[in-house]
């Protein structure tokens, strides 16, 4: 087994411990965002501001010969792409495929998509998948029509997904269209996965979720409700380089036991060091400054620069993240 496998199986058995702790790089952003999703080019002049498709697969097999994230979440078109050239021969992290799209994701320049109600679809075929694992995404906006047409979305791609022996992941997004107060967006996804799971059979559900953080209430409500329930959390915006590690840190610290983080990696400074800064962070190396104060020594040691100085990556800025109570404030 792959170490995925292993520390899933373990959670399952109830035996893990902290350094069991999944980390997955979000590296499916090509399916939301097209060619601005692929972060900002790194120096020289192009006719684009934005990397091509070749400099994000190669960011993608710089994390794998890493070797620290769990997880390697693609779309299907890039996992094409690095298996037949062998990128996953012998690696102990776990290929995953974003296995369906979802419409308030889409952030292509110029359009409205954000703006409207989150419409369920799938691109990626699981017939020919060349990953065993994959993520499906669902929005619930307090509409009962739309929230019932992604319910039966999800039914029809859990047959699909039983029929061709795939595994998934779930992730619930935040309400996107403004029915539901921000306020109660934490108390409403609970009670929306909780329901929604509730009809399913242990061989139907996911091997465990990705949710936003919407404060530590929420979530510590969530994992005490079932244990053997995985929750994962997602990254959201890029943030300082504190806001990645406290983000962590309040989460495992309510029950989370996996996280699942996208332009967070994407937009680092250095994405290969923040991955090592997180993951002292999980094993419970370091606390969320000192790991931030050992990014930009690491940085420095290397002869280069952080775009942020020293003192404002050190600030929490994340609403969500300012009350936690296990955060560690910040001295000089």
């Amino acid at each position: 087994m792959n170490r995925y496998e292993q520390k899933i199986a373990r959670m399952i058995a109830g035996t893990d411990t902290p350094a069991d702790f999944i980390l997955a790089d979000a590296k499916d952003a090509d399916m939301a965002a097209g060619i601005s999703a692929m972060g900002s080019r790194r120096g020289g002049a192009a006719s684009s501001a934005y990397r091509p498709r070749g400099a994000y697969l190669d960011d993608i097999r710089a994390m794998l010969e890493q070797d620290i994230v769990d997880i390697m979440l693609v779309s299907a078109s890039n996992l094409e792409i690095l298996t037949s050239e062998g990128a996953f021969e012998g690696s102990r992290v776990q290929p995953a495929i974003r296995a369906n799209d979802s419409s308030e994701l889409w952030r292509g320049r110029a359009s409205p998509y954000t703006t409207q109600k989150s419409v369920p679809f799938r691109s990626a075929a699981l017939s020919g998948a060349q990953a065993r694992l994959g993520l499906y995404s669902l929005t619930f906006n307090g509409d009962a029509a739309q929230d019932a047409h992604a319910l039966e979305c999800f039914r029809s791609f859990r047959e699909d997904a039983h029929e061709h022996g795939f595994s998934y992941f779930l992730e619930v997004f935040n309400p996107n269209e403004g029915r539901i107060a921000p306020q109660d967006h934490g108390v409403f996804l609970n009670d929306m996965i909780v329901r929604t799971l509730a009809g399913l059979r242990q061989a139907e559900r996911p091997a465990f979720l990705k949710i936003p953080y919407n404060g530590a209430a929420a979530l510590t409500e969530l994992c005490a409700f079932d244990p053997r329930m995985v929750v994962g959390i997602m990254g959201g915006g890029s943030g300082t380089t504190r806001d990645c590690l406290e983000l962590l840190y309040q989460a495992q610290g309510c029950g989370a036991r996996a996280a699942l983080f996208g332009r967070k990696i994407l937009d680092a400074d250095d994405p290969l060091l923040l991955v090592q800064a997180m993951r002292h962070v999980t094993d419970g190396d370091l606390l969320p400054d000192e790991a931030t104060c050992l990014y930009h020594e690491t940085l420095a040691g290397k002869g280069r620069r952080a775009t942020r100085p020293l003192g404002a990556d050190r600030r929490v800025t994340e609403a969500c993240l300012l009350d936690g109570p296990v955060r560690a404030e910040v001295t000089g």
